[in-house]
């Protein structure tokens, strides 16, 4: 017993020293996620960047070659590398300046009416492009002398201002194209990410609707079951009380499971449905009869998580709870023309005249719902009086085999 505060202090020793390097990696991960982001930046950046690159100079390649070809067909003699590279080169400046007119593009968007001043910025960015454009050109001009013409050259300002105003049309077109071109691309890319966003919140809308499903038991059914345990435990049938409460407890896991699994096996959604078929038969004992019409090579087609058992609790509560002689539910399933049928079926009171006027139940709301996020207009959900008496619920469903657990 001495011994035991020193043990204490031990494991208080190697819990804080746990803690000390459980926040230590924390850190590090923190740290590595922001370098892994800034790494991808980077690319993106730099894959930009060689886009551009490549656009202007294949441009710059293409203008080169037709100014050659095109003198030397009419006889001319110039210094025919010179001026290759002169036209080559002379599109630097616009492919330096494109990264800067798209971001002038997202900070004053053109595409709308929107006050003088966005356009403005955009004309005087032009005019400042195209100063620059003319300066390096008559530059190029002034040091390679690439037309070889005789010395003493023009002087660098007039063919400064002559290359500017000769070139101002040309400089709206590029600009303009280059806004043009980053407009498409940025759209597309907001459509992309839409479109994921969408995809994205429909899957929580449909794990939420999932899990809403999963808690919304109803407290009848855990009241009435917990009284038939009690009524079994007084009348002696232990066996059948912990059958019964066995059942409950499987039932509970798998409703209160917080799998995010959307579609699941038919034979696994027969299983789960079953269990809860089992307790209500404890319960209604002979009151209750069962009909099952659900071929085997079926139990593999996906269907959504929990759709049968609330339309199953539907046929329990409308069509045998509310009959002193209780009555038969009925599930089948059949495949016809690449479509999954699901009905379930009692043989008690029918639906009213108005009801199809009427707003439906909660239950019968959240399976349309569901199958609507899953299915969009792909599924079907009807409930009909039968002519024999009784009330169907179906479900049709694109037929899809589910793959085995564990197979991507």
């Amino acid at each position: 017993m001495q011994y035991a505060p020193f043990a204490g202090l031990k494991d208080r020793q190697v819990a804080a020293q746990r803690g000390r390097l459980a926040a230590f990696l924390a850190r590090q991960a923190g740290r590595w996620i922001r370098i892994l982001g800034m790494e991808m930046r980077i690319v993106r950046s730099r894959h930009r960047w060689m886009w551009i690159a490549a656009i202007w100079l294949g441009f710059g390649l293409i203008d080169a070659t037709q100014t050659v070809l095109s003198m030397r067909a009419e006889g001319m003699h110039h210094a025919w590398g010179r001026l290759f590279f002169t036209c080559v080169a002379a599109w630097l400046p616009w492919a330096l300046a494109t990264t800067s007119v798209v971001w002038l593009g997202r900070k004053f968007p053109p595409v709308k009416v929107r006050p003088l001043l966005t356009w403005l910025v955009h004309v005087a960015a032009c005019l400042t492009i195209g100063l620059i454009f003319a300066a390096w050109n008559a530059g190029l001009l002034v040091l390679l002398n690439p037309y070889a013409e005789k010395l003493p050259l023009m002087p660098f300002t007039n063919l400064l201002w002559g290359k500017f105003f000769g070139g101002v049309l040309a400089s709206a077109i590029f600009y303009a194209c280059i806004q043009a071109v980053s407009y498409v691309l940025d759209s597309r890319e907001r459509l992309a990410y839409q479109e994921t966003e969408t995809a994205r919140l429909n899957e929580q809308l449909s794990k939420a609707q999932l899990d809403a499903l999963r808690r919304q038991i109803e407290p009848h059914f855990l009241f009435n079951t917990l009284n038939a345990v009690a009524g079994l435990i007084r009348e002696g049938r232990n066996d059948a009380a912990v059958n019964m409460i066995a059942g409950l407890s499987d039932f509970l896991r798998r409703v209160l499971d917080g799998s995010p699994v959307q579609q699941v096996p038919l034979g696994e959604e027969m299983e789960f449905a079953q269990k809860y078929l089992d307790i209500q038969k404890v319960r209604f004992a002979e009151r209750m009869q069962l009909s099952v019409d659900v071929p085997r090579e079926l139990y593999q087609a996906q269907v959504p998580s929990l759709i049968l058992q609330p339309m199953v609790e539907n046929a329990v509560k409308h069509g045998i709870a509310k009959r002193a002689q209780g009555g038969t539910i009925r599930i089948a399933a059949s495949r016809s023309d690449g479509r999954l049928t699901l009905s379930v079926s009692n043989d008690g009171p029918s639906l009213p005249v108005e009801a199809e006027r009427l707003r439906p139940g909660i239950g019968i709301t959240n399976i349309r719902t569901r199958l609507q996020s899953l299915y969009g207009e792909s599924f079907e959900l009807k409930m009909r009086n039968q002519d024999a008496g009784g009330v169907e619920v179906s479900v049709s469903l694109p037929f899809v085999v589910a793959q085995p657990r564990g197979e991507g």
